[in-house]
């Protein structure tokens, strides 16, 4: 991989904020589709559903998003561990981190938040809290900034992990 193909210092940035703080730039670089993956298809699952307020698609995707919270890796990382990675020549994806465990797990709740008011009645406040978690999903899905990784450094770390030093060399 020439240097071409490498991140730019600010998503290797973004990606360190979700716990990816062990890999090189070259590393992330080669994870870069992978790690979308599965934000990808939770996004375009979650416009659906939200969309149509579609309380069994949201189940399904509550469900999912509580597995990415217990299984070392999310549930559709193994799908692109096991179906794509070899495929298009890329590396496995490794275990989630702490961040990303708490994204899933506020993803989960927001998720349920959002069921609750839709089989409630209260269809416009389903919208919108939908809506913020497909806006969410949308951005770390496209840009890598992931919100609850930020929330969970500003929690538990005191501050984000930024770029390693050592880490930058390929």
């Amino acid at each position: 991989m020439t240097d071409q193909n490498l991140l730019s210092a600010s998503r290797i940035n973004r990606l360190r904020v979700q716990g990816y703080t062990t890999q090189s730039p070259l590393e992330l670089s080669q994870l870069a589709f992978g790690n979308r993956f599965a934000y990808r298809i939770c996004t375009a699952l979650l416009v659906v559903g939200v969309a149509t307020a579609n309380t069994p698609l949201l189940s399904f995707m509550l469900v999912i998003a509580a597995l990415g919270v217990l299984l070392p890796n999310h549930p559709f990382d193994y799908i692109y561990n096991q179906l794509l990675a070899k495929r298009m020549n890329k590396p496995k994806l490794p275990k989630r981190s702490k961040q990303l465990k708490f994204a899933c797990a506020v993803a989960t709740l927001w998720i349920a938040a959002t069921i609750y008011l839709f089989t409630s009645g209260f269809l416009t406040t389903g919208y919108v809290m939908g809506s913020i978690l497909i806006g969410i999903a949308f951005t770390v899905s496209t840009t890598d900034f992931c919100l609850p990784s930020v929330i969970y450094n500003t929690i538990f770390l005191r501050t984000p992990p930024l770029t390693n030093p050592k880490t930058q060399t390929s």
